[in-house]
């Protein structure tokens, strides 16, 4: 058996195969994840064909007139499927497609609440939030963009977070989602991959809280964590493992993880992704998609897709190709 970042380089060329190969209206982040780790796989990978001339072409009508890729009902889950531009930015037209979707997030409400986050304090605002404006702040400099991430990812925290470690999945579902636990430590740990400023130590403390959390509840056997994170016999979900994956390996990455401390645990992790890879690009028991509901049986019996999936399979490229840059 290769080393993890062999495995990981063949898991991620399996799964740029059949994910990243478009973006549909409405954009949304389950498509748009996929090209920007198509991207980063062709800056670590010289046999992978570089997929940017595919990119240029299948988002040419959206980076040719930004102000019309999203309708008025589109919210933070469509803004998040434009990261990808960060990758592309010396190129102005994608530029401008970053900072006007970023804009969009930073429009306030006359309280000073960012009109287009949930008052109800989802956990996928946080991921959808951070992902683009920590990258808009990268780009222009404006930490004015990363600061707003910031304060509504350590808000949720302050809301949402349990005695027990985990997320509740909004202040009207208080259940431990096994996504929503996966947006929420994404989202942390994307808000600090761009953040500077003097909340940074808050920022790490409260994300370390979580995966503390995290790491209690995950399953000794497959490494993978669950559709409802605290309850041991509902299934293991890959998305979830995958995006919490991704948030560790960040971590020891950008140095607020150890690898001493964390190592064996996302280790475990990308062992329980990698091998709900099928050799056709399909993954494992990824949870359909899921707004808030209304009890915890809901969130048990929810239906989970096996094979073909644009959430779970952008995920898993992206946990994929942070694994071939994690030296582990």
């Amino acid at each position: 058996m290769g080393s993890i970042a062999d495995t990981a380089k063949q898991k991620a060329r399996t799964l740029a195969e059949v994910y990243g190969q478009k973006l549909e209206r409405p954009v949304v982040y389950t498509q748009g994840v996929s090209l920007t780790a198509k991207l980063q796989l062709a800056e670590l990978d010289s046999e992978y064909s570089d997929p940017q001339d595919q990119i240029e072409t299948i988002t040419a009508e959206y980076v040719d007139a930004p102000d019309e890729v999203f309708d008025a009902s589109d919210g933070t889950a469509n803004y998040a499927g434009i990261n990808w531009t960060s990758l592309l930015a010396d190129d102005p037209r994608y530029r401008s497609l970053l900072i006007a979707t970023a804009d969009r997030l930073m429009r306030r409400d006359d309280d000073g609440f960012p009109s287009v986050l949930d008052r109800d304090f989802r956990v996928e605002d946080m991921f959808f939030a951070g992902t683009v404006l920590q990258r808009a702040s990268g780009l222009t400099g404006n930490n004015d963009y990363v600061e707003i991430a910031a304060d509504f990812v350590l808000e949720c925290a302050d809301r949402l977070l349990q005695p027990n470690g985990l997320y509740w999945h909004c202040l009207s579902s208080p259940y431990f989602w096994g996504r929503g636990n996966g947006f929420a430590s994404l989202g942390f740990a994307e808000t600090l991959v761009g953040y500077q400023g003097d909340k940074q130590e808050r920022l790490i403390e409260r994300h370390v809280q979580h995966l503390n959390g995290l790491r209690s509840f995950q399953d000794a056997d497959t490494g993978m964590w669950r559709q409802v994170i605290d309850v041991p016999d509902s299934y293991t979900e890959h998305s979830s493992t995958s995006m919490i994956g991704i948030s560790i390996a960040l971590g020891i990455q950008h140095g607020w993880l150890s690898i001493a401390e964390w190592g064996d645990v996302l280790v475990n992790a990308w062992r329980g992704a990698s091998d709900g890879i099928a050799d056709d690009g399909g993954v494992t028991r990824v949870c359909v998609g899921t707004g808030p509901l209304e009890s915890l049986n809901d969130y048990l019996i929810r239906d989970a897709v096996t094979g073909l999936d644009d959430r779970g399979g952008a995920m898993a490229l992206w946990f994929a190709v942070e694994m071939m840059k994690t030296d582990i």
